[in-house]
């Protein structure tokens, strides 16, 4: 085999190991998109095949998943894809309370609105003010009640307040354009569909996703992010938020990480220590999304996409061990091959030898 690229993912992920006497436990929330879903399992799958703890996932919106965390009674111990500044409404609540604690190595996501390429070519849209055009509305409505259909989110993302905001302040309410809430499985059929049928819909869309790989979509332009005009309130810091609210340009690039209950570090120390160190690319994120989401495939068995690699940090080996992982199309395994080489001077936090997985393209 001739290696001809490796990856030193931003994804690290350190594990301490091993356990004590009686394998810690976990539970982690499931918000329900795609990519988040995929992170759930991904972690549930490396503290129960890896560290041989017990992992249990638990769906629940934001809301849920947030309060839960909060009480630190172990009903829900982890959100694995916190949008930042989307969801401070929350963390900004949480962490200077001292219940949730924030991983230090988030990845980037970005947001904006999309058509479908071939939708975008018929009409020449470019720009979120082309879809205000009556050509296009028309060309949106597809139930004939006289409005373009535009997916905001789902319930309980606070994305979709955003968005919902948003349109208002583009003017495109005025222009006949109606904001859609429903699940994101709804909205993926829904492109899909329209695309087959040549009809016009406008989506929320972000990137990681498995969007990308499911259509040929394209992400309009908006104007550029002015923290002037990006005042958002939620509606957990205000009943009156959609009044207050302002939000007339692009969103800034987010920062997405996961969270943990404070309560976890006395219950399950190993499990936060890993969770401190995780991390993964937009890529890796959109490449398990898709997985899930087009190809249908048991979350709990996606894979970590090739280019990723991730710190295990063992007390029982004298010495840095390099895996060439060749489970391209596979999940993690339960066993590896070892290839020992000369050792190195390189040493955890804990003072402990290393064990460092690298995913390696094959040719």
């Amino acid at each position: 085999m001739r290696i001809i690229k490796t990856t030193l993912v931003a994804g690290l992920i350190s594990l301490l190991l091993p356990f004590s006497s009686f394998a810690e436990k976990v539970k982690i929330g499931d918000p329900g998109w795609t990519g988040a879903t995929a992170i759930a399992n991904l972690l549930a799958l490396v503290v129960t095949d890896k560290m041989g703890g017990e992992a249990e996932l638990v769906p629940g919106n934001n809301t849920a998943i947030y309060a839960a965390i909060d009480r630190g009674k172990g009903e829900i111990d982890v959100h694995p894809d916190i949008w930042l500044p989307n969801q401070e409404a929350y963390t900004n609540d949480l962490v200077p309370k001292g219940t949730l604690k924030l991983s230090s190595k988030p990845y980037e996501g970005n947001q904006g609105y999309c058509v479908s390429q071939q939708f975008a070519k018929k009409m020449n849209i470019t720009a979120i003010e082309d879809l205000g055009r009556p050509e296009v509305v028309k060309a949106m409505d597809s139930d004939g009640n006289g409005k373009g259909e535009f997916w905001i989110g789902a319930d309980g993302w606070a994305s979709a307040n955003v968005n919902q905001v948003k349109l208002r302040d583009y003017g495109l309410y005025d222009a006949g354009i109606e904001a859609i809430r429903a699940a994101e499985a709804v909205k993926n059929a829904r492109v899909l569909d329209s695309i087959k049928k040549g009809e016009g819909y406008a989506f929320y869309c972000y990137k990681p996703h498995a969007i990308w790989g499911m259509a040929d979509v394209v992400m309009l332009e908006e104007p550029k992010y002015d923290p002037a005009k990006y005042k958002m309130i939620q509606p957990k810091a205000d009943a009156d938020w959609y009044k207050k609210s302002y939000v007339a340009s692009k969103d800034a690039l987010k920062q997405i990480q996961i969270g943990w209950a404070t309560s976890l570090e006395s219950q399950s120390p190993a499990i936060v220590e890993f969770f401190k160190n995780f991390q993964l690319t937009a890529d890796d994120v959109s490449a398990m999304a898709y997985a899930v989401s087009v190809e249908k495939k048991d979350p709990a068995a996606t894979k970590l996409p090739v280019g990723s690699c991730f710190t295990l940090t063992l007390l029982d080996l004298p010495e840095l061990l390099i895996i060439d992982c060749k489970f391209v199309a596979e999940s993690l395994p339960k066993t590896f091959n070892f290839t020992r080489r000369p050792t190195l001077s390189l040493s955890s936090p804990h003072s402990l030898p290393l064990l460092l997985f690298s995913f390696m393209r094959p040719s």
